[in-house]
């Protein structure tokens, strides 16, 4: 070795030349080895697989741990075990909890892996941080926990291997591991890659030999795939929301109070825990459950919609604040480029807390609303964005019976509803697009009235309870018009036989015109009237029975006592009066009234036909069957020749006289009539309209009488499921029908054998 610093310097030293282009290729060298080294570094441009630093991976920046659970987690039984089963079975998978924001899926993932960790389960926590490198250093960290060799991890940072392939090799091969991620809302952006989760081929898998439990805002099946276990969150039952304010403050009232309180909050844990941590600071305002209640009429905005400073730079703090936490569920929407999203929420919360048709939300709504461009593409676009971040549900109708015509409806949370309502704003003032609103309102209604047959009458029930505001937010110079579509919905619905819905329309209609036109005006006369068939028709015939003794006097006094409205009032009077079991002064009401009738109107006219059909009535009541069935069949005879046989009027006549029959003990040739009724009414007015329901139940009371008793026991028992669906389970009819289902099975089972009826097939035409 020669010493520089001493010896002489080599020939070849000397040579100028030779050793600057000697430096030269050293520094060429030096510059491509550093460029290539950044190249591996950020991966290669032809999909090549990219190294990672493995001192990244090692060593996490955060902890790893589930947060701890501070109070008892209600109301989630069934999804815990769900999950609980799952983590036990060892044969791994991925579950998803998944639902709008302020449901508790967090609280719900955090239980989930105590469990897990109590039974002896390997437990990492990882929280989605919106940057996909992140969540892979994060998996990486927890695989490496779970045993993922250091060597692999290598191969990974030189590239030899895609680290989400070797992630998941290791965690396909390795069992008895809980793995949550947390807040993942923007899955398409989860990566390596861009596409949804439900490919399997990026960081969140079902493969692994452990549960992959992931929390996020996106319910869509089509995002996790057909082998994910999606847990949708609904919110809280109210004995459930109940407990989680009294865990918070189990002195602020009684169970029932707090059930009333978790209600009025739409069972949201989000505002259930605001609620309760409000209500447990010695120092608020408000110290009961009810006294909460009563002021977020008044003070919803500073209890519930308050903003929080720091939530507009922190996601996390938004997640936690009622009045923010569906900002960030919007903020992703629009960035997802539904960009009619957030508008067509707040077009939902202008309208009332109940469903609301489908077919309200047009383009033209949203455009004349809130003056931006809208197709019905984008507003399809706008809902099932709004739907699949759970913002939005899309409630199946009531059980309905086979055969009866549907609509699509839409509905907010009301919690979700009356934030948005209050705090959200609108690129326009409040006032145009409760204009629009209302426009819309009326067409929808036009719309309806124009449909054929039944099919709009399941519109109708959704549309009725958005018309009271719609009358109310009208200008005096829109009086007539707005109560004139109320009054059409009502007639609409009086022939859904949706009594309780009519009756919300026809109380409003009535007290409005009872202030704006006056007690004597013919229009507030006519609405007393419809008010008061509509209380008779829910069983409430005292209260029917009073109104229409003081329009009866109104109407002879305003009208005199041969208008025909006057004739309309007396018979409905009468009506209510058998309703209350006065059947003797009922007949002598209808007898005055049917002479009346032929005498004013003629003897085919319809009005003329109702009366004669309630005189038979109110005189097979009094027990006078064989009158009573004379009058009855020459009225069908009527009926039919005047009105058609399927008119609902000509159902109702031969009704009466099958029933007229049945008192006469006819019972084979009424239930011929009665089972010929049931299919007629079935077909023309559907199979839960309540006229239909009263047609069964006449049928299985003669089918009794006839012996029949097991079979009058199967159709009573489907008329008391349909009437305490379609009625509700205090409604008379529903009542007389558990009557006689016991009746039925008390005879069925004092004969101790069944005999069976023949299949009717003639058809009674007198």
């Amino acid at each position: 070795m020669t010493n520089y610093v001493t010896a002489q310097p080599p020939k070849w030293a000397e040579n100028t030349v030779l050793v600057w282009s000697v430096f030269g290729a050293l520094a060429v060298v030096s510059l491509g080895l550093l460029f290539w080294e950044r190249r591996l570094a950020a991966g290669e441009p032809g999909g090549g697989v990219r190294p990672v630093p493995l001192g990244r991976i090692a060593v996490g920046g955060h902890s790893m741990n589930p947060p701890a659970v501070s109070a008892p987690v209600r109301g989630r039984e069934a999804e815990l075990e769900r999950i609980s089963i799952l983590v036990r079975g060892g044969g791994g998978g991925m579950v998803v909890v998944c639902g709008a924001g302020g449901l508790g899926k967090t609280t719900l993932a955090a239980e989930a892996a105590a469990r897990a960790r109590a039974e002896g389960q390997a437990v990492v926590w990882i929280r989605w941080r919106d940057d996909p490198e992140q969540l892979g250093q994060d998996l990486a960290q927890a695989a490496h926990v779970l045993g993922l060799p250091d060597s692999r991890l290598e191969e990974a940072r030189t590239g030899r291997v895609a680290l989400v392939d070797a992630v998941w090799e290791h965690l396909a091969a390795v069992t008895g591991w809980l793995i949550v991620v947390d807040n993942v809302d923007a899955p398409a952006r989860v990566g390596p890659g861009s596409g949804r989760p439900a490919a399997y081929r990026g960081w969140l898998r079902p493969h692994g030999g452990g549960v992959l439990l992931v929390t996020s805002r996106d319910t869509s099946r089509q995002t996790w795939g057909p082998k994910a276990d999606l847990v949708h969150l609904q919110p809280l039952a109210d004995d459930a929301g109940a407990a989680v304010l009294l865990d918070a403050a189990p002195h602020a009232g009684t169970a029932a109070e707090a059930e009333a309180l978790a209600a009025r909050l739409g069972g949201l844990p989000l505002g259930l825990n605001a609620a309760g941590t409000y209500l447990s600071v010695p120092t608020s305002r408000h110290r009961t459950f009810a006294a909460y209640r009563h002021a977020l009429g008044a003070e919803f905005a500073d209890l519930l919609g308050a903003e929080h400073p720091a939530a507009a730079a922190d996601p996390a703090v938004a997640r936690r604040v009622v009045r923010h936490t569906w900002d960030l569920s919007l903020d992703q929407l629009d960035q997802d480029g539904y960009t009619l999203a957030r508008p067509v929420l707040q077009l939902l919360a202008l309208l009332e807390p109940a469903p609301v048709p489908r077919t309200l939300v047009t383009p033209e709504l949203v455009t004349d609303a809130t003056g931006l461009p809208a197709t019905a593409a984008t507003v399809d676009a706008a809902l099932a964005g709004l739907h699949q971040y759970g913002l939005l549900h899309t409630p199946e109708p009531d059980g309905t019976g086979a055969g009866s015509p549907t609509a699509g409806r839409l509905q907010l949370h009301p919690l979700v509803r009356e934030v948005t309502a209050h705090t959200l704003t609108r690129p326009e003032p409040t006032t145009a697009w409760l204009t629009a609103i209302d426009a819309h309102l009326a067409r929808a209604v036009g719309a309806t009235r124009d449909m054929p047959g039944r099919t709009g009458w399941p519109t109708a029930r959704l549309l009725a309870p958005h018309l009271p505001a719609h009358l109310n937010r009208n200008t005096p110079q829109n009086f007539s018009s707005a109560r004139s579509t109320l009054g059409s919905l009502a007639d609409i619905l009086r022939s859904a036989g949706a009594a309780s819905e009519e009756l919300l329309l026809r109380r409003h209609t009535f007290d409005a015109e009872n202030r704006v036109l006056g007690p004597d005006h013919p229009d507030t006369l006519a609405s007393r009237t419809s008010l008061a068939n509509a209380l008779g028709g829910l069983g409430e015939h005292q209260e029917a029975a009073e109104l229409h003794q003081q329009n009866l006097a109104d109407h002879e006094r305003v009208l005199g006592p041969d208008h025909p409205h006057t004739l309309a009032s007396r018979n409905n009077l009468a009506n209510a009066l058998g309703g209350l079991g006065e059947h003797q002064q009922a007949a002598e009401l209808h007898q005055q009234n049917l002479a009346d009738h032929e005498r004013v109107l003629g003897p085919d006219h319809p009005h003329t036909l109702i009366s004669r059909n309630n005189l038979a009535n109110a005189l097979g009541g009094l027990g006078e069957h064989q009158q009573a069935a004379e009058l009855h069949q020459q009225n069908l005879a009527d009926h039919e020749r005047v009105l058609g046989p399927d008119h609902p009027h000509t159902l109702g006549s031969r009704d009466s006289f099958a029933n007229a029959l049945g008192g006469l003990g006819e019972h084979q040739q009424a239930a011929e009539l009665h089972q010929q009724n049931l299919a007629d009414r079935e077909r023309v007015l559907g199979p839960d309209h309540p006229h239909t329901l009263a047609s069964r139940n006449n049928l299985a009371t003669v089918l009794n009488n006839l012996g029949e008793h097991r079979q009058a026991a199967e159709l009573h028992r489907q008329n008391l499921a349909d009437r305490e669906r379609v009625l509700g389970p205090d409604h008379p009819d529903t009542l007389t029908s558990r009557n006689n289902l016991a009746t039925a099975q008390a005879r069925l089972a004092g004969t101790g054998r069944q005999r069976r009826w023949w299949q009717l097939s003639r058809r009674v035409r007198g």
